[in-house]
């Protein structure tokens, strides 16, 4: 298996940390290798044209330079205020004085600063992964972007476990994260072990003193021994729940794409998981690139939402949470994928996927919105709401999960500003029956950011009598650090990691 990225598409991008604008809310996509990114639009351009202007306006009367303005709140706040007035529509909350009164954005943090946010997509690698086209960015960046940035070797870390605890636990307001992996037809690629994953929850839980991270275990139904690392993890690695691809590999055509309503290869495993008490199963759906249909040729399919209510109805002691919400993905072409929104009321898979509760009569399905919703409200905040809507139609909003496919995207806590700000217009909340998000702290979005995760995995919140107290987040250690952390002023580094398009 080659690179994620082909020979050809190498050429065309550049790694996200030197060649994006270091702007609180990304102004281009950032693909983690998975996909092409897709050029920054002229309508992205306008946007980080917008807030440079901002931050030089603002930074100005605040004594502070266009970069050091960025990494406060009123910089976030301006990169929303911007993002209103190009895309127009007022899809994110947000008032024109929180760009400039400091005070206003100090207590808006207040408000929101026992929020629960549960993550349940995150990622980093290990240290012996040994595929330079994935991780070696500094010498990739070197040889073809950026020669003074050969022999650093310091990109290589943004990936790995020490940085992966100061974005999501320091830089941004999760309280609570979910490790996870991907599995590849070739045993190399894999960026964590099953028994690193559950290793890392050991060491982050140990270390913080209360419950901070939970672990996957990546299964790969029809590769030979799959079963044999199933048992192992029942007994050993005790997993919160498990990650699979139906489409075998996210990469490139697989030889062992299988379907959930597989009767001979997944029921078996459905029946070993209920008895275990391990119930839960997220799936990575949709996502693909827009030529598919030839780059995965004979296997796209299983990327759809083509298998999910056969095996739901089947086995209602399973849980199925579908990540990224089946999106097939619109990337290339955001704006023609709002308008064909507009003209059907449809979006491609992730329809499908929001009407499976009423087509089947379940209540076991989950959607989690993981890259969809990062990169929707990038390219096309309107989409975004869109997205988010049909996801909260479809399911109710006791069934929809928050998750950021951090660390891929750098400190996740603007995707988390992103949806405490987002509203669905009226003129799309009235054409299409959505109900309104309501207020950072209201039902639908406690719900979303952390109560749903919390149920679904039984989390005690509050210790309970006669139980493990599970001590206060704001009383554990890593929150004691995380305090040390704001009270030296240090401030958000506003880096991506991944790829973005080359101008």
């Amino acid at each position: 298996m080659g690179s994620w990225l082909s020979e050809r598409e190498q050429r065309l991008v550049a790694g996200a940390e030197t060649a994006s604008a270091a702007t609180p809310v990304p102004t281009q996509i950032v693909s983690n290798g998975e996909y092409l990114p897709p050029p920054q639009t002229d309508t992205q351009k306008k946007v980080e044209r917008r807030i440079f202007e901002l931050a030089d306006e603002h930074g100005k009367h605040l004594g502070l330079s266009r970069r050091q303005f960025l990494q406060t709140g009123c910089g976030m706040a301006a990169a929303f205020l911007a993002m209103n007035e190009v895309y127009g529509g007022g899809v994110f909350g947000v008032d024109a004085a929180e760009a400039r009164e400091p005070e206003l954005t100090r207590a808006r943090a207040e408000r929101l600063a026992g929020q629960f946010i549960f993550d349940v997509q995150t990622h980093f690698v290990r240290d012996d992964f040994n595929h330079p086209e994935l991780l070696d960015l500094a010498k990739f960046a070197g040889d073809h972007w950026n020669p003074a940035l050969k022999g650093d070797t310091s990109s290589l870390v943004r990936f790995k476990f020490q940085n992966y605890l100061k974005e999501v636990y320091y830089d941004s307001d999760t309280s609570m994260a979910l490790l996870s992996g991907a599995p590849f037809d070739d045993p190399t690629w894999w960026l964590l072990s099953n028994e690193q994953i559950v290793r890392a929850r050991e060491v982050v839980n140990d270390f913080a003193g209360s419950r901070r991270l939970l672990a996957h275990t990546v299964i790969t139904p029809k590769q030979p021994g799959w079963m044999d690392e199933v048992d192992k993890a029942i007994s050993t690695y005790k997993p919160d729940s498990w990650k699979a691809y139906t489409i075998g590999d996210p990469l490139a055509p697989s030889k062992f794409p299988w379907r959930l309503d597989d009767e001979q290869v997944m029921y078996p495993f459905y029946e070993k998981a209920v008895k275990a008490g391990i119930n839960i199963i997220c799936i990575h759906k949709g996502l693909l690139p827009l030529d598919y249909e030839k780059s995965f040729a004979g296997v796209w399919e299983y990327a759809t939402a083509w298998d999910i209510g056969k095996a739901a109805k089947d086995w209602p002691q399973m849980t199925f949470v579908i990540y990224h919400s089946a999106l097939r993905a619109f990337l290339e072409l955001p704006d023609q994928a709002l308008q064909e929104f507009e003209a059907t009321g449809r979006i491609k898979w992730a329809t499908d996927l929001a009407e499976i509760p009423q087509k089947f009569g379940v209540n076991n399905v989950y959607a989690e919105i993981g890259t969809s919703f990062a990169n929707s409200a990038v390219a096309n905040p309107k989409f975004a709401a869109a997205l988010v809507g049909t996801l909260v139609k479809g399911f109710g909003a006791d069934k929809v999960l928050w998750g950021t496919d951090s660390v891929w995207y750098g400190s996740p806590q603007w995707q988390i500003e992103a949806l405490r700000r987002l509203e669905i217009p009226e003129d799309m909340q009235k054409k299409y029956g959505f109900g309104a998000l309501g207020d950072a702290n209201g039902v639908t979005k406690q719900m979303i950011f952390g109560g749903n995760a919390a149920r679904l995995y039984r989390l005690r919140l509050k210790a309970a009598e006669n139980a493990t107290p599970l001590p206060a987040y704001s009383a554990d250690r890593l929150a004691q650090l995380k305090s040390a952390y704001e009270a030296g002023a240090r401030e958000p580094s506003n880096l991506r990691y991944g790829y973005v398009r080359a101008g």
